[in-house]
């Protein structure tokens, strides 16, 4: 009986191929085979395999012709990577894909990934939490063609008022705009979009407000591959004021510091 490789759902990050984790590159680096999704991975980061490594675009490919091209090449190869946009976790498909793996018996292992979520607040210099203005991050998209689970409408979790990270919606930014309104986001609720975060030399940042971010998008040119921010921290930076955190508060005690003041 031939021994199978192993595959590895490799996280790329979210565009600069630097972003990819030390142990993604090394994967990719003794990698038999590799599957990236061109349509979404800079192409850069295939440049980590090796000479004579198998490489093929997953743009153009079902489920089905993934998931076989990728057991075929476990057959040959000790090393096989799926290479996937962000985190292979978030709107990566890996259960579907890693179901008929575990059928054939062959062994994977997830390495994540930098989300373009945190990498679109890194390129804006913005923080997704703040003491006292809010601690919880919402990811999620509008309904398209893919429906929403009863209960995760934008417009319901819109209604705590948290950070909000929307994916895959830039096309239907009419969309997320009626549901912020309809969970009583005012007018003047800062908006943040991000295109190609992290990509060199085609990142983006607009920002704005939900009364005119649509607007500044279009003019923008801005029509694909964004990240839609809605959140009360955004623009904290010039904030008159700000609640400390505790943690580095010097009237906080904690387990490695008493308080000094």
């Amino acid at each position: 009986m031939t021994s199978l490789g192993k595959i590895w759902f490799v996280g790329a990050g979210p565009g600069d191929p630097e972003l990819i984790t030390i142990k993604g590159q090394k994967l990719l680096a003794q990698a038999g085979a590799v599957l990236f999704a061109g349509s979404l991975v800079d192409r850069a980061v295939t440049l980590y395999a090796p000479p004579g490594c198998a490489i093929r675009d997953s743009k153009d490919m079902t489920l089905e012709e993934m998931t076989a091209w990728l057991i075929e090449q476990a057959r040959s190869h000790a090393t096989v990577v799926r290479l996937q946009t962000g985190d292979p976790a978030l709107y990566g498909a890996l259960i579907e894909l890693a179901r008929p793996l575990s059928e054939a018996g062959i062994e994977w292992s997830v390495v994540p990934g930098v989300s373009s979520a945190m990498a679109s607040m890194a390129a804006a210099g913005e923080s997704m939490t703040l003491p006292e203005v809010t601690q919880t991050v919402i990811l999620t998209r509008v309904e398209g063609r893919t429906p929403m689970p009863d209960g995760e409408d934008l417009a319901s979790l819109a209604a705590h008022r948290s950070t909000i990270c929307i994916f895959l919606s830039i096309t239907l930014m009419h969309k997320v705009e009626t549901a912020l309104r309809a969970a009583g986001w005012p007018e003047d609720s800062p908006m943040l979009v991000v295109h190609k975060a992290s990509w060199p030399g085609e990142e983006k940042i607009v920002r704005g407000t939900l009364a005119d971010i649509k607007q500044r998008c279009r003019q923008a040119g801005i029509a694909s591959q964004a990240m839609i921010v809605a959140s009360p921290t955004l623009g904290a930076l010039h904030w008159e004021t700000l609640a400390r955190s505790k943690l580095y508060d010097p009237t906080f005690t904690h387990r490695f510091r008493k308080a000094s003041a």
